[in-house]
């Protein structure tokens, strides 16, 4: 982490408190971004990071050492958008990107969109069971 205390930060704002700048902006652009698109998602606290759930764990995000970190809760997604992230690190449901580098908005609206898309089928498939 970029920071002391986010590890046992209680809500997002605590944990957005203590990142150090140009990390803590950044962050901020995302959670803006993913409110104004989810403006419904609860903003929670999970495996240490900030997240949103929507008819359940929608995304996360995060600050670390050297690069932030936006978390789509979902591998698959990453591997299908590939050739769209292939200027970013990624791994299995993680886009990694700067610090002082904000996503682009276009970008984070696509992959919440998905996801809540993802989240609003599974929890219909749960009524019908």
């Amino acid at each position: 982490m970029t920071a002391k205390n986010t590890t046992n930060a209680k809500d997002v704002d605590r944990y957005l408190a203590n990142i150090p700048e140009p990390a803590r902006s950044t962050l901020e652009t995302l959670r803006q971004t993913i409110r104004d698109i989810v403006p419904e998602a609860e903003e929670l606290i999970s495996y240490q990071m900030p997240a949103f759930k929507y008819h359940g764990m929608l995304v996360g995000l995060a600050a670390f050492k050297a690069h932030c970190s936006f978390f789509t809760m979902n591998s698959t997604l990453v591997e299908t958008m590939k050739e769209e992230l292939k200027s970013y690190k990624t791994s299995a449901g993680t886009i990694q990107f700067p610090m002082d580098k904000p996503l682009p908005s276009s970008l984070v609206k696509k992959i919440v969109k998905a996801r809540m898309k993802e989240n609003e089928t599974i929890a219909k498939n749960k009524l019908k069971k």
